[in-house]
């Protein structure tokens, strides 16, 4: 689904976004409910939440209302048309990426303000091309070995995000 297709009233262009202590990046998201949870972590935290297309779903499918939609107008949503498009903007200079194929720690990265969080699809994970390209900024959640090829994708994006806002001595929050 493109950008074209979402509700304007619901997308910020990446030049107006205000001053935010991380940007959650979701690229090619697939399951609604996933995203409607990101969403919903978005709103309770500052965080911008950015989508990069193609998505799996429309920003007003059901699924993502039930998870987290009606919190959409305290928040800012920027949808990239693609990977490409991100990766030209000013956020993706201080990007983390997330991969289970990663070597790195979430939990020993120095993140800063403003960094981009960026998770792959539900399916597939980021391209390796990608964690290929940035190795110095790939980051990966402890896991088990063999118990599972990896963790829900909001909860890997919950348990990211807080160990920085963490690091940041959580900004504006209570």
């Amino acid at each position: 689904m493109s950008a074209a297709a979402q509700p304007p009233d619901r997308l910020t262009e990446v030049e107006a976004l205000p001053d935010v202590p991380l940007h959650i990046v979701l690229v090619e998201p697939e399951i609604p409910p996933n995203t409607g949870n990101v969403a919903r972590l978005c709103a309770a935290t500052g965080a911008a939440l950015h989508l990069v297309e193609p998505l799996g779903f429309a920003i007003d499918d059901r699924s993502l209302k039930r998870a987290g939609l009606d919190y959409w107008e305290r928040m800012h949503v920027v949808v990239h048309r693609d990977l490409d498009a991100f990766l030209q903007t000013p956020i993706a200079r201080r990007m983390w990426l997330l991969s289970t194929r990663a070597q790195a720690r979430y939990d020993r990265a120095p993140y800063s303000y403003g960094d981009a969080l960026v998770f792959g699809r539900e399916t597939k994970g980021l391209p390796q091309s990608l964690l290929d390209r940035f190795p110095d900024r790939t980051l990966r959640i402890p896991m088990r070995e063999g118990a599972v090829r990896s963790i829900n994708l909001s909860t890997a994006v919950g348990v990211v995000a807080f160990a920085a806002l963490q690091r940041l001595d959580f900004p504006n929050l209570l």
